[in-house]
């Protein structure tokens, strides 16, 4: 029958949005908690939701993005969690340990011809424009819950790619197990890779080669139909929904295909 839409197993139904007040609550909670030293608050990357355009002046990685982003954008309809909720509130620890802040120093943060080197056992060793790469990559837009250690979740429109579409592009070996991502590194710009909070630097996390080849594994270089803001993780990302948010690596700077697990 025509008029039945069946929905992608990552889909979220509409119900299952995040309330407002439910969120606030969660929010005061924390920050209470924080005043009172719990460390392990810090465990997490939240995202932030605030429209990208409208707060920083930062250029954007790519027009191509903005404008594909932009074109192929969905109203949710309230469906995601509102993007002014969480609008500068963060952990990027590359930026300091104050989430209240860490929108601010992240603006510091460089976009505008962006790389990722890929390496190890791979076909193709190579160096990354990341402008190119999203013009050879159709985006998409998903809609993902993201889950925290610190007890909260939101449901966030992506917009990029799935990983798997990288990798093939990338070719790895057969004997390649694992995939190990790393963030930037330039104490210049992030004052927090000065500070031994989260030493050595940069920040690691890794994927076995099965979760890298999910289908639900996601590359993301926008939310809600605009390009990353730097504290989200701009220009490019991972989001894995069914891990806890510290998985999803934000600032991506390199790719190592290798043989052992990563320690992350």
């Amino acid at each position: 029958m025509s008029g039945i839409r069946i929905p992608p197993a990552w889909d979220i139904c509409e119900n299952d949005a995040t309330p407002e007040e439910v969120y606030l609550n969660r929010r005061k909670f924390l920050g209470n908690m924080g005043r009172l030293g719990v460390n392990t608050l810090a465990l997490c990357m939240l995202p932030n939701f605030l429209a990208l355009n409208k707060v920083f002046a930062a250029k954007p990685a790519s027009t191509e993005l903005t404008s594909q982003a932009e074109n192929n954008f969905v109203d949710l309809g309230g469906r995601a969690t509102s993007e002014t909720l969480v609008s500068r509130y963060n952990n990027f620890y590359e930026f300091g340990t104050n989430k209240g802040n860490v929108w601010l120093h992240a603006k510091k943060l460089p976009l505008e011809g962006w790389t990722i080197k890929v390496e190890g056992l791979v076909n193709k060793p190579q160096v990354l424009d990341l402008n190119k790469l999203i013009k050879k990559m159709p985006l998409e837009q998903r809609v993902y819950r993201l889950r925290c250690v610190e007890t909260w979740s939101a449901i966030i429109p992506w917009s990029g790619f799935p990983l798997r579409e990288l990798i093939k592009l990338l070719e790895p070996l057969s004997s390649a197990r694992y995939i190990k991502f790393k963030t930037f590194v330039d104490p210049n710009v992030a004052f927090g890779q000065k500070d031994r909070f989260w030493e050595p630097w940069p920040y690691v996390e890794g994927l076995n080669m099965s979760e890298a080849m999910h289908n639900l594994t996601f590359v993301a270089v926008g939310m809600y139909g605009h390009q990353l803001t730097p504290q989200n993780g701009a220009p490019i990302r991972l989001v894995v929904p069914w891990k806890y948010g510290f998985k999803s690596i934000k600032s991506i700077d390199s790719i190592e295909f290798v043989k052992d697990p990563p320690k992350t």
